[in-house]
């Protein structure tokens, strides 16, 4: 019998597909983006755009966004065979005011929780720590580095064109739904044999 662990996930461009946003900045903002145009996190530098102009767009359209996206492919069905052992606790940068939108995004989807966190900013340190999470996954480079430093557990980073900064041992590049779950199912039973 494998013990229980306390998983945490990020949402955005983890747990949905980080092709999300390009459809709509590329609308919005007349451009022919894709992912692998997005070679960093910050969207003003990509855009050539200011602060100011990022999160008035933002303002307008990232509920819509939300609501609209797709979940990254093999995510749900992982998902669902890891909520019959582990714990899922989604921690997310969304803003509270989005907390009723994203729990309907879920249900719409039919994926498993424990709790969803609306952070409301990219620092999840103290969520990390109050929910005493095992293992996180990320696709923010500068959490996953943070939270595997901190807390001393293996981050899953799903790769992305704005990840691929070099990251400490505990911080594992995955390409692919698949390969974190095969990456979590030997550590599984590494950590518990």
């Amino acid at each position: 019998m494998s013990v229980r662990k306390r998983f945490g996930l990020d949402i955005d461009g983890t747990v949905t597909d980080p092709n999300t946003f390009v459809p709509h900045l590329n609308k919005h903002f007349k451009r022919t983006l894709t992912l692998e145009d997005l070679t960093e996190y910050d969207l003003t530098s990509v855009l050539n755009i200011t602060e100011v102009e990022f999160w008035d767009w933002m303002g307008k359209y990232e509920g819509m966004i939300y609501e609209q996206a797709e979940l990254a492919p093999f995510a749900e069905a992982i998902l669902h065979d890891w909520k019959k052992q582990h714990d899922l606790i989604y921690i997310t940068a969304r803003r509270e005011h989005h907390a009723e939108r994203t729990k309907n995004w879920f249900a719409s989807k039919q994926l498993p929780f424990q709790h969803i966190e609306l952070v409301g900013k990219h620092d999840k340190l103290e969520a990390v720590r109050t929910h005493n999470i095992d293992i996180f996954f990320e696709d923010k480079h500068d959490n996953a580095v943070a939270i595997a430093e901190e807390f001393n557990i293996p981050v899953i980073l799903m790769d992305t064109p704005y990840n691929r900064l070099p990251a400490p041992n505990n911080v594992i590049r995955s390409y692919s739904w698949k390969e974190a779950k095969a990456w979590v199912d030997q550590w599984m039973m590494e950590t518990t044999s």
